[in-house]
């Protein structure tokens, strides 16, 4: 047994300075403004859903936690007890938080590597349509939120906790030299791209702990000419790109990278693959990208 997970649901992060990502949500990536429960915290939209991304204030700036989205009571408790069968710790969101997060369940736990999840069910939606106001439209729907890349200590470990655990699918790796990671020379670690519907990936790893908690988080619009635009406003408002534009090998995304104040990246694309569990093959990519993707553009 595993966990059915239906997607990637919101994503919350501290941080020190409101401001900066009060600019950079909505002049860069043009996310939609929303009202919420706690007037110290900012709550935006890219869909129905009453909240995808809540920045709340703190004394870091980092990941604070990732959601993912369960069917229904039922399925939020045989997750419990899957988690505790397994050693998992879980506590339950208290009313408050429930509350802030506008679910009717939720319960958060730690992977082996101190990154916070929660599972939920029952999340609000709205009436109004979240409108950019770039006009953009985000690629949503069972494909959840988007996707997110966090760093572990250990990609063995990952896989097993993250495949065998919480039931995501594996869609693809690449190998990259261990020296990346601090490792002795000759040896290889993983970059792991997991699935849960038919994004290709809704999580991926990197096996190099960072002090944000959070490699990048991708959010995908339906036109490569919106993906464009985000990237002059990328130099209009003084963000620092950290990868120009390409095409990535395995989701087939043609996307840019820029920093987020949150100290990791954002991954602003288009195109991503779509794909077919009854049909898909995993295999190992050989390159980050067919095309473009200067990683050293940011340095």
């Amino acid at each position: 047994m595993t966990i059915d997970l239906k997607s990637m649901g919101y994503v919350r992060v501290t941080s020190t300075d409101l401001e900066a990502w009060r600019t950079f949500a909505e002049k860069v990536l043009g996310l939609v403004t929303a009202k919420g429960p706690n007037p110290d915290h900012l709550y935006y939209r890219i869909d129905e859903v009453s909240a995808r991304l809540v920045i709340e204030p703190g004394e870091v700036d980092q990941l604070a936690c990732v959601g993912w989205e369960v069917a229904d009571h039922t399925a939020l408790a045989e997750a419990r007890e899957h988690l505790e069968k397994a050693g998992v710790e879980v506590e339950d969101g208290t009313p408050e938080e429930l509350a802030e997060r506008r679910v009717q369940e939720m319960l958060r736990f730690r992977d082996p590597f101190d990154n916070v999840f929660e599972l939920f069910h029952g999340i609000t939606y709205e009436r109004r349509p979240a409108v950019s106001p770039y006009g953009h439209t985000f690629v949503t729907g069972e494909q959840g939120m988007g996707h997110v890349v966090i760093p572990v200590s250990d990609d063995v470990e990952a896989l097993e906790f993250y495949r065998d655990t919480l039931g995501f699918r594996l869609r693809d790796s690449m190998s990259m030299p261990g020296e990346f990671a601090g490792k002795e020379p000759g040896t290889k670690i993983w970059l792991r791209f997991l699935g849960i519907n038919p994004r290709h990936h809704s999580l991926a790893f990197l096996p190099f702990p960072n002090d944000s908690k959070c490699v990048h988080i991708m959010l995908e619009v339906d036109k490569l000419d919106d993906v464009g635009r985000a990237l002059e406003r990328v130099t209009k408002h003084g963000a620092k790109l950290s990868a120009t534009l390409g095409r990535h090998m395995n989701d087939e995304m043609v996307s840019f990278y820029v920093k987020s104040p949150g100290g990791f990246d954002i991954e602003f694309g288009t195109e991503g693959l779509q794909v077919d569990d009854q049909r898909w093959v995993a295999r190992e990519s050989t390159a980050v990208s067919y095309w473009g993707h200067d990683f050293g553009v940011g340095q």
